[in-house]
Order: structure tokens, then sequence, then C-alpha cells
């Protein structure tokens, strides 16, 4: 059945309305670039009515678009291309867009598709613009939530220090950095004399008290943001010093003991010494004997023990 030319003009009225209705933008181009159609939501987002635009070169309304990787797309399609979404680089916002109605806000981030097709012989190009800003901030809260969790997963709940989990990782981290530069690199593991009398006379709650007050105290002697004091487990510490040769961590080891025994924490009356004091050893990297973690860890342990044995409060270097 032949369509009358109401029903064709009714059609097109109809076509009209639904493209004013489209929740984003809709550029149309012929193949000089020039624009023919430009819907409603595109209005209020740049202040530019249709009828000021069509006519125009796209790249001539939007200047900055030269050179983008909108204009690449677009060259492509009237090339033969068979066009696409255009994946975000560095910029979400290629067109100045902004919330309808708002011309001196933020630009909203943008999801563009470009389609050539042909109409009446002449190739053209449909630009599709949609406003993924809500998406793109859902994705920033996901990604600062996920990255909080992970570095809480990093802390010790008790101390708020880095853990056992963070310790391992930043051991083998700074391992392999010292093999790569062929660098220095120390291991402190530190442990709080007679800790089980301590906590036997004041308590656990006042146990847990002296634990933080000991880490505060070997984090404030840490300067260095590659410095790394963890938690190690129960009353032991560690401390991870990058670019440090055995005799400087020995000279820091002992500024963090006497730091700690200054704090004048009194001690149970079982204790070794009536305060606060610290046992700690000392290794290094060597890249033919102390090269992997397990190594590294267990000499210092060993020189831990030796402080311990040779009367606590004092340092003790990996001898070899």
């Amino acid at each position: 059945m032949p369509v009358s030319l109401t029903d064709s003009t009714s059609r097109a009225g109809l076509s009209e309305r639904v493209l004013q209705l489209v929740q984003g933008g809709i550029v149309v181009l012929d193949s000089a670039h020039r624009i023919v159609l430009w819907n409603g939501w595109m209005v209020p987002r740049c202040g530019r009515a249709a009828a000021r635009v069509r006519g125009h070169s796209l790249f001539d309304v939007f200047p900055e678009l030269r050179g983008s990787r909108v204009e690449a797309a677009v060259l492509d399609a009237f090339a033969g291309g068979a066009g696409g979404p255009i994946p975000p680089a560095e910029s979400r916002t290629p067109f100045p867009l902004r919330e309808a109605g708002s011309f001196d806000g933020p630009r909203i981030d943008q999801a563009i598709t470009v389609t050539p097709f042909d109409e009446d012989g002449e190739r053209h190009c449909l630009i599709e613009i949609r406003d993924v800003s809500g998406t793109v901030e859902r994705e920033k809260r996901l990604l600062d939530h996920a990255e909080s969790l992970r570095a809480r997963s990093y802390v010790d709940g008790l101390t708020g220090i880095a853990n056992r989990r963070y310790f391992d990782v930043a051991l083998d981290r700074e391992l392999r950095r010292a093999q790569r530069a062929q660098g220095n690199l120390a291991l402190l593991l530190i442990d709080i004399d007679s800790f089980k009398a301590y906590n036997d006379h004041f308590g656990h709650q006042q146990g847990d008290a002296c634990l933080a007050t000991v880490a505060r105290a070997l984090a404030a002697k840490l300067k260095r943001p590659a410095d790394v004091a963890a938690r190690y487990g129960g009353e032991e510490f560690a401390a991870i010093l990058p670019d440090t040769t055995l005799e400087q961590a020995r000279v820091h080891a002992n500024a963090i003991r006497e730091h700690v025994a200054a704090l004048q924490l009194a001690h149970a009356p079982a204790a070794h010494w009536p305060m606060v004091t610290l046992s700690i050893g000392v290794a290094a990297f060597e890249p033919q004997r102390l090269h992997e973690a397990a190594l590294l860890v267990a000499a210092a342990d060993k020189a831990l023990y030796a402080a311990k044995k040779g009367g606590r409060n004092c340092v003790m270097v990996d001898a070899g």
C-alpha cells in the first residue's frame, strides 16, 4: 500500500519527537563533517541550539576535538571503517558538555560511539554520546572501597602499624629491589623483654596498651618513607630498612632500644629489668648468603636469640 504524504509527515514528526526524547546526545555529520542533526539532549549541556550549529563543521563548533580520539574515529568512519565505541583514553570528557543548565560546572564523563551509514548515496556518521558520570563515580567509590579494604588488611588492628602480611610482601619487594640494584637492605627483629611477666602482672588490657606504645615508639624512629615498622607476631616487631648496611642498622637498632627504655614504662616485678626494654636482632642482605626472605629472617631471629641470651635490653648482629 503506498504511503500517503500525511502518513509520511506524521512518521517524520514521530521520529523527530522520539529523537528529542533520547537520553543521550545524537549528532549526525555529512561527508564534509557538517552537522546535519543535533538532538535536544545536546542543547542544555553545551548551550548551543540545533539551528546555531546545523551546517557547520563539528570541528569548528568544538575546535578542541581536533586531534582528539573523536576526530580520529570520525575520519576512520568516513574512510570506510566500521566505527564502534571509542575506548576511553586519558580523558573521559572530550566534548565540552556539562550538567544540563550548568555553564561553569565540571564536564560530564562520556561514553561515545561512532557509526558510519549511507543515506541517499552519501556517507554519514552518527555520533552517540552517553552521560556515564554516575557509572564513573560508582566505579571510583568501588575502587576506593577496595583500596581501603586492602589497606586495612595490611594494618595490625591493635597497634596501627603494618601487620605480618604486609611485612612479608614488603620484605620480598625490598629484597628483589636490593638484588636488582645490588644495594643494601637490613632487617631488625625486635622483642619486648619479659612480656609474659608484664601480661601476668598488669593484665592483658594493659599488655595491649604496652604493645601499642612500643609500636608507636618504633614507628617514630623510622623516618624514611620506604622504612617499614611491622608487628611480626605477639610481642615481636620487625623493621625493614632499605638502603641500610649492617653497621648502620646496628646503630639504628640501638637508637630504637634506647628510645623505648627512655619511656620508663614500669615493668612487672618478675621482669629482668625494672622498665620495659627491647632485645633486637639485626641482619643484612648478602647476595651469596642472605638473599632470600626466609634466610634473612632466620639470621635476624638467630641474632635476636643471642640478644636475649646475652641479658636482654641489647642489640646483637648476625655473625654469619
